[in-house]
């Protein structure tokens, strides 16, 4: 729960490959929470769903700076990126995938190892599978978990 002097939490997503936008803007609005949509310049979209949006340069780690940067431990980001995950836990900030799995302390170093091997088996020539297809259940499941933060957040089930 925001008390008086505190900041109120925001949604910031990095938005270039999220396939939830519309369910952030929608629980979002229903909780009156600001959400920023942070892409790269070559994904602009005419779609805002009613949010507020920031572009940045198409540089690998633009987005990701971004986000860092413009972050704090209330708020909540939605990603894929593992890395930026890992620092944005060290910040104390609320993390979620588009599928709904809200990243801790205790999951990210699992995360971050699984992405070393998957990357070294790549370099070596190996070339592992892509992630699984996004399906229904992966965007019920986040929409249940995104709504169990902005709950929590609103005093809700405290």
């Amino acid at each position: 729960m925001v008390k008086d002097g505190e900041k109120k939490m925001q949604i910031i997503v990095d938005a270039d490959a999220c396939p939830v936008k519309q369910e952030i803007a929608d629980l979002a609005a229903l909780h009156g929470v600001r959400v920023l949509f942070v892409a790269s310049y070559n994904h602009q979209s005419s779609t805002t769903y009613g949010c507020d949006w920031v572009y940045v340069d198409t540089g690998k780690e633009a987005a990701d700076l971004y986000i860092v940067n413009h972050t704090s431990r209330h708020d909540t980001v939605v990603t894929q990126d593992i890395g930026l995950a890992g620092l944005l836990l060290k910040k104390g900030v609320t993390v979620i995938t588009p599928r709904g799995i809200e990243l801790t302390e205790d999951s990210i170093e699992t995360a971050l190892q699984f992405r070393y091997l998957s990357a070294k088996e790549r370099r070596s020539g190996n070339h592992t599978k892509g992630p699984k297809k996004f399906t229904g259940a992966d965007r019920e499941h986040f929409v249940l978990t995104l709504q169990k933060i902005l709950s929590k957040d609103a005093g809700i089930g405290d």
